[in-house]
């Protein structure tokens, strides 16, 4: 009976799969396929070998690596990075959008939205540069400025305290404008009925955002902060390692950074593979138990 259904519904939407069948090949083969190769975590793998020719050693890549006294810093220094980024980046575009909405210049509203939203379409590479650029200890902008304040240079880039704000902040910049774009069509989705009922009742413009704007919202970000902490320990590689020098190191190794010297630089593929694994798992955790209490708390939730 299923079958019939199943047939049935296909003849008559054959379109829409016609179209789902490209993402669907996508994840096939770039992320259910290459799942196999997690077995190298378990093996001590060599390329002339291969994976299911290498010899099985169990969990001994997994000790290897929490045995490593720096292993917990690698932890702690991505779980922090991915905290104050989530702190600084999952308010900051709700707040634009609800600030956006509350404008009623049409030209000053989509000069503001242009450039909030330009940002995000500068290369990772650029930005780095830019950064380096503008926070160089002699030739920057910025100490230029501090210098006409009578502070000292500072050299940015090499302290490894100010590590952290300058790549969570430098984020917020990139990405604000674009993450707003979501919070700002969930906005035009509300029903223009509660704007009026708030009116009628002589609500105020901060308790028409509080009572009709935020709740309106409020399934959108749900979903956002699910994604964000379920990525909780997969800060973006790229920008980290641009930004990595000996000086700030202590602050800036992450595991996805450690993973590509290990695995491609030192050519370690097992235990680079075995720490991307917990990495993984440990998301994964993340994902469903923020995703359950998400769904007890509010009912918005993933699945």
């Amino acid at each position: 009976m299923r079958r019939k259904v199943a047939v049935k519904s296909f003849k008559k939407h054959w379109q829409f799969y016609l179209v789902l069948i490209v993402p669907v090949l996508y994840f096939v083969i770039f992320k259910y396929i290459p799942m196999a190769g997690v077995l190298i975590a378990f093996k001590d793998y060599s390329v002339v070998q291969g994976v299911f020719g290498s010899p099985w050693v169990g969990d001994k890549q997994f000790r290897l690596f929490f045995e490593n006294p720096q292993a917990w810093i690698l932890v702690k220094n991505t779980l922090f990075i991915s905290l104050y980024q989530i702190a600084v980046s999952f308010p900051l575009p709700i707040i634009l959008a609800l600030f956006l909405n509350e404008i009623r210049n049409g030209w000053f509203k989509k000069t503001v939205q242009m450039v909030t939203y330009a940002p995000y379409f500068i290369s990772t590479v650029i930005i780095v540069s830019m950064l380096i650029m503008l926070l160089s200890p002699r030739l920057g902008v910025v100490n230029h400025l501090l210098g006409f304040f009578g502070i000292h240079e500072i050299n940015f880039m090499g302290e490894p305290s100010l590590f952290r704000s300058i790549y969570v902040w430098s984020d917020a910049w990139q990405n604000t404008g674009y993450s707003a774009v979501i919070y700002l069509a969930a906005l035009a989705g509300i029903d223009p009925s509660l704007y009026e009922a708030a009116r009628v009742d002589g609500a105020s413009r901060f308790q028409k955002i509080l009572n009709v704007d935020l709740p309106g919202i409020l399934p959108a970000a749900t979903i956002i902060l699910i994604l964000s902490v379920g990525n909780l320990m997969s800060v973006g590689f790229e920008k980290i390692y641009l930004m990595q020098n000996p000086i700030n190191l202590s602050q800036s190794e992450i595991l996805a950074t450690y993973v590509y010297k290990m695995g491609l630089l030192n050519a370690n593929f097992s235990f680079a593979t075995a720490i991307g694994l917990f990495n993984s798992i440990i998301n994964l955790i993340l994902l469903v138990a923020v995703n359950a209490l998400a769904k007890r708390i509010s009912g918005n939730a993933l699945w």
